[in-house]
Order: C-alpha cells, then structure tokens, then sequence
C-alpha cells in the first residue's frame, strides 16, 4: 500500500467502519491497490452486499479486484440480476476457476441461469465427479429440494456395528459442515433412518446400527417443492435431511443454511411482490429497464384508479349538491382499505405457512367478518358522530352506515381473494393488494355516494 494512501485511509477508516462509505471514496480517487487490500480483508457476503450497493460501472471496477478464491461464494450471495450481469463479463475460464471449489449444488445454482454455451464451457472445465453432480442438479425442476440438495452425504449401513462406523469417520479428514447424523441406507441403498451423532458418541462399540438409529427421521422427495421444504424445517427444527430418488434411494441432503436462503427469497419475494416489483431487481439497473420493469404495474394501476373515478363520476350531480360528500368520501375508502389489508396481509401469511386451506377458509372468514363489524360499528359510530356535529345529522348516519357496510365489505374480500388468486396459480402477495384496493374504493364510494343520493337529496 503506498504511503500516502495509508495515511489517508487508516483516519477516515476509524472514522466510519461502513464498508460501502470505505470504497466509494477509494474508487472516486482511484486508490485501487488500497482497495484491493481492504476487500482481501472481507467475508464474501460483505463483498456481495457491496456489489449491490453500487453503480455498474464502479460495480464491476470493484468486481475485477475480488480475489479469484472468493468470487465463487461471492457470486452465490449476489441476486440473480447482479450475478449474471457479472457473470456476463467474465471469460469462461476465468467463471470456472472461480465456481471450481464450490460445492455441486452451489456451481448448479450459480450456472442455471446462465447461457448454455457459456454453462457447457465452464462444466467441461470441471472433474468428472464434479460435473456428474452438478448436471444431476440441473436435472431437477428450479425451485425443487433436487436444486437444494448437496452430496456431501455420509452414509453408512444399518447391518453394521457402531466400532466399524467410528473407524470409518475417523477416515474422514472433517467432517461435511452441518453434519448433525449419518444416514443409514440397506445394501442397495435405500435409505432406512439416521444416526444421530450424539447418540453414536454414547454407545457401545457392539451396537448395531440398526437398533439404534432414528428410524422416525424421514427422507424427503427430490421434487418436494422448496416452499414445503423450508415448512418442513421450520416444523421439525432440522438441521439437515435426507433426500431420495423417487425409488427410496438415497441421494444427498438438505441442510439448513439451503433453507435459510430460500426463507430469504420467500420474503424479498413477498414485499417487493406487494409493490409489483421483482424480488432479484437490482437497484442500480439500467434507467430504462427500470421504468419498463414498473410501467405494467403503473398501467394496471392506472387502469384500477379509473374505474373508482368512473364510479365517483356517476355521482358528480350529488357530490356538486352536497359538499360534505366529497369531503367525507376519502375517509370511507380508507377505512376500508386499511381494513382489508389487515385481514389480507393474515390470509397471504396463513396461505404460505399452510395455516389456510379451503377445509377452514369458512371459520376464518366468520372470524372475520365478525372482527371487521365489530371494529365497523366502533368506528362509524365515532365518525358518525363527529359528522353529525361538524355538518348534519344525515350526513352522520350516512357515513356511519357505509363504513360499517365497507369495513365488514373488506375483510370478505380480505380473506376470499388471496385463496382465490392462490387456487388460480398466482402468488396473492404479487396482486392481491391491487384487487383488494380496487374494491374496497369501489364499494365504499358507491355505498356512501349511493346512500347519500337515496336518503339526503
């Protein structure tokens, strides 16, 4: 590091410890030796943030000074976006090198999105057991526990005794990391339970393996979708299990640092899914690529906020008589609204926990119907009153009517949409904000303006 780069590094270093707020200002006054130091220094999800958090073109500066042991790890904890972006710029040799000391499931994770002939480039690269494993995992559908699985599987047999089985650990230089218990399969190879280490720690050595394994541990489906896996694990507090073949084989494992990362999708997915958004948008996109991104969401929008303005237009002659309506009209709506999205945002949770499912959707839903007319009838007898003060006594009943009849309204649909967009195929958390909205402004501009005509003009 040159001296004079030391001296203004170290201060301004103990000043903010943020690795982003350290290499902007070493990238603005292209101290890259410096920076190349500091990110020898950096765990490789550091880095990946730190990719994210930047322009392109300082991105992939910051990029090329990534030591090539760490661009493979790093390159598993970017988003897709950003990852193949980077990927794109990297000759094939130089993305083999980087993904070489990866496990299996993780060089199928970083290739499967990958052109082919860039992905059979960077295999040929691979050994042979290396490359077997990796298309067996490109074999299986994405989002599969075949995608997540690893092969790293200790297996031993159940025909065997417990000195045999520590002689043969001790064979092994480390164990896999999160090894929590052995997998016991037959003479075929089909998996049968699993040894727990610490019951193999405590037993005589005469023991068998099959009178003491946890048969009760079971395997899962290599085409068990990753959302009912990380269920699984979430139930079960696993630490790994085992994964078959569709004939009982035993063919890898799951661990639960794999499920961590797809509980993290689950949720980017969920909240930017609620803007309309993709989960694996890169901040930092391309200025046009962005707007295309979000004008489809804008123009259903669009298309959403003409309807209610359509529906206010069919009463302009009462709002035009009658001040106070226009006035109230936005309180309706957001009681509605606020009322809904609090029994949508329980429905979309229940639906993905697997807590919500067609054979209880009817006790969930007088559940709330109930709790939407209770808070209903607390709220328009409040608003009922103060509007009743500050302009008629019509008004006041007019709009407590409505927001008793919308808030009661809003939790229905609360409830019916998410099930109804989930048995369609379409994930709730993407839509079913929009559509509730709609709904909820609809129906209460046309029960306040509608009553409102009926009873006051």
């Amino acid at each position: 590091m040159p001296a004079e780069a030391r001296v203004m590094f170290e201060p301004w270093r103990e000043r903010d410890a943020s690795l982003l707020a350290q290499v902007v200002p070493l990238l603005e006054s292209g101290h890259f030796e410096t920076l190349a130091d500091l990110l020898q220094n950096q765990h490789e999800t550091d880095i990946a943030i730190l990719l994210e958090s930047l322009p392109t073109h300082q991105r992939q500066q910051v990029w090329d000074l990534v030591p090539s042991e760490q661009q493979g790890n790093v390159l598993l904890n970017l988003h897709d976006e950003v990852r193949n972006s980077l990927i794109a710029q990297m000759p094939n040799q130089e993305l083999a090198d980087a993904v070489e000391h990866l496990d299996a499931d993780d060089i199928a994770f970083v290739l499967e999105d990958v052109p082919e002939a860039k992905s059979d480039a960077v295999l040929e690269q691979l050994d042979h057991e290396t490359r077997a494993d990796v298309e067996a995992s490109l074999s299986y559908p994405e989002g599969t526990a075949g995608r997540l699985m690893r092969y790293d599987v200790i297996e031993v047999r159940a025909d065997i005794d417990i000195y045999t089985v520590l002689r043969y650990l001790r064979r092994h230089k480390v164990l896999p990391d999160l090894t929590d218990g052995l997998m016991v399969v037959d003479e075929a190879g089909y998996y049968l339970g699993k040894l727990p280490l610490s019951t193999l720690v405590t037993l005589p050595g005469s023991a068998r393996v099959e009178s003491v394994m946890d048969a009760s541990e079971k395997a899962i489906s290599a085409y068990m979708e990753e959302d009912e896996v990380a269920h699984l694990f979430d139930r079960r507090d696993l630490v790994s299990v085992a994964v078959v073949d569709a004939t009982g084989k035993l063919i890898g494992r799951i661990t639960v640092d794999d499920v961590l990362d797809v509980i993290r999708a689950q949720s980017e997915r969920t909240l930017m899914g609620m803007a309309g958004l993709d989960e694996e948008a890169d901040i930092f996109a391309p200025v046009l690529i962005s707007a295309k991104r979000r004008a489809l969401w804008l123009g259903l929008n669009l298309c959403t906020a003409s309807l209610v303005a359509w529906v206010i237009g069919q009463f302009s002659g009462s709002i035009s008589q009658l001040v106070s309506l226009a006035i109230l009209m936005p309180i309706v709506a957001s009681m509605g609204g606020v009322t809904g999205n609090q029994t949508l945002t329980l429905t979309i949770r229940g639906l993905a926990l697997g807590q919500v499912s067609l054979s209880n959707v009817r006790w969930l839903l007088r559940r709330e119907f109930a709790v939407g007319l209770l808070n209903g009838l607390l709220w328009a007898s409040v608003m009922g009153v103060a509007a009743w003060l500050v302009f008629e006594p019509g008004v006041g009943l007019v709009i407590a009517a409505a927001l008793t009849i919308n808030m009661t309204l809003a939790v229905s649909a609360g409830v019916f949409i998410p099930i109804l967009l989930d048995r369609l195929g379409i994930d709730p958390a993407l839509s079913a904000s929009m559509v509730l909205t709609t709904i909820t402004d609809v129906m209460g501009f046309v029960t306040f303006l509608g009553l409102a005509t009926i009873f006051l003009l």
